[in-house]
């Protein structure tokens, strides 16, 4: 028997050579025209490395955009909600941005490199975007998307590992926090961020010298029982967690179609995210106006009843549906079947309780099943590892 031949339009990363070594199942997706596993070798086990072990993700596909000069954080306070002073060099912060109309476009992270620079990591592309927002300062916009590969790192023994390929002193870095060491001779950049809600790390590296970190990183961790793992491993993951996903949980506002199928960070419990104590930022007004008249949609955490995944399902109240699920997992560690959902205004305040309404498939027998489900206080999942100074040793 040959082994599988595997043709594709889509673009590599550059870890490639080592991802499709290691992606046994070979089950692939597409995430920004690139190639990407959806699993190596068994999504449970995948996941359990991200809660037990060490997982480790190919980041690479993430746009990733240079914004420097004078006005840099001008620029970036005028495009997204929060308040960009805040985040200190070598400081990393979540933020969110909108249009004028209050919708979200994206979300994303702000990594403050140095003074007057910054990198900007986002789900979408975002090009014309940036320089439209550009006009009038005096700013720097660079797509850097191919120039930087980059590494997830995530779970219990993430800086025991990275630790063992010369990052001495990792332990000691505090959550959204960065710092650089050197790896053959380049800068190796990593930052304490992730999407697992987990202890973890993100590695940024010159392409060039991919491959020998991602052998790095598999010889020092085989002993920790290192593993890849791929998007939908992700998935439980970050549900578990809380995090929200672009074009999953809302739809970014550049590539909405019909009307009334966006959302404002205030409809997605991202209310934290926007500062109006700033003078001026994209969608400020219809953001405030918003406030005053009143929310159409509330995003929920719901805690489903029973084993079956509650996704794409509708939520009822009374019977009448007043929301819908955007994501959803059974849960291992939380030991839930956990649910995100968007449900109509006035409805949604922590301990309502609804009906699922999931279609499930087994056997090509489809199944209708109304389970009771309740709406709780934030994610289940909040590991102490996550936020310890200094970061657990094994």
């Amino acid at each position: 028997m040959s082994a599988a031949e595997r043709k594709t339009m889509l673009l590599t990363t550059p870890f490639h050579s080592r991802v499709e070594q290691y992606c046994e199942l070979n089950d692939w997706g597409a995430w920004q025209g690139y190639t990407t596993p959806n699993s190596y070798f068994d999504v449970e086990l995948e996941y359990f490395a991200i809660r037990s072990t060490a997982g480790v993700l190919d980041l690479s596909p993430m746009n990733k955009y240079r914004i420097s000069g004078p006005d840099a954080e001008a620029f970036l306070n005028r495009l997204v909600t929060r308040d960009v002073s805040k985040i200190g060099v070598d400081r990393v912060g979540y933020t969110v941005w909108c249009n004028d109309a209050g919708e979200l476009m994206d979300d994303g992270t702000i990594f403050h490199l140095a003074e007057n620079d910054y990198r900007l990591c986002s789900y979408m592309r975002a090009d014309e975007w940036l320089e439209w927002n550009a006009l009038g300062f005096d700013v720097s916009i660079t797509n850097e998307s191919d120039d930087i590969a980059a590494l997830a790192v995530q779970g219990p023994v993430s800086c025991t590992i990275l630790t063992l390929i010369g990052c001495e002193g990792l332990n000691e870095l505090k959550p959204f926090g960065i710092a650089r060491f050197d790896f053959e001779g380049v800068e190796m950049m990593v930052s304490r961020t992730g999407f697992t809600g987990d202890l973890g790390y993100e590695v940024w590296i010159d392409p060039s010298k991919a491959e020998a970190l991602w052998d790095a990183l598999f010889e020092k961790g085989r002993d920790y029982l290192i593993k890849p793992i791929g998007s939908h491993a992700l998935h439980m993951a970050r549900i578990e967690a809380g995090f929200l996903q672009a074009k999953v949980d809302f739809v970014p506002a550049e590539i909405a179609v019909r009307p009334g199928r966006t959302r404002t960070p205030l409809e997605m419990g991202l209310d934290w995210q926007v500062d109006f104590n700033k003078p001026l930022f994209n969608g400020r007004a219809a953001l405030l106006k918003q406030k005053e008249e009143g929310l159409r949609y509330r995003f929920v955490l719901l805690d489903v009843e029973g084993n079956k995944p509650a996704e794409h399902s509708f939520i009822l109240k009374n019977g009448k549906q007043v929301g819908i699920v955007t994501s959803a997992a059974w849960c291992p560690t939380a030991k839930s079947n956990l649910a995100f959902a968007q449900v109509e205004m006035p409805h949604g305040e922590v301990g309502d309780e609804f009906v699922a309404e999931i279609y499930y498939q087994r056997e090509l027998q489809w199944t209708r099943l109304m389970a009771p489900c309740k709406v709780i206080d934030g994610p289940l999942l909040n590991p102490q590892r996550k936020r310890q100074i200094p970061a657990p040793a094994h």
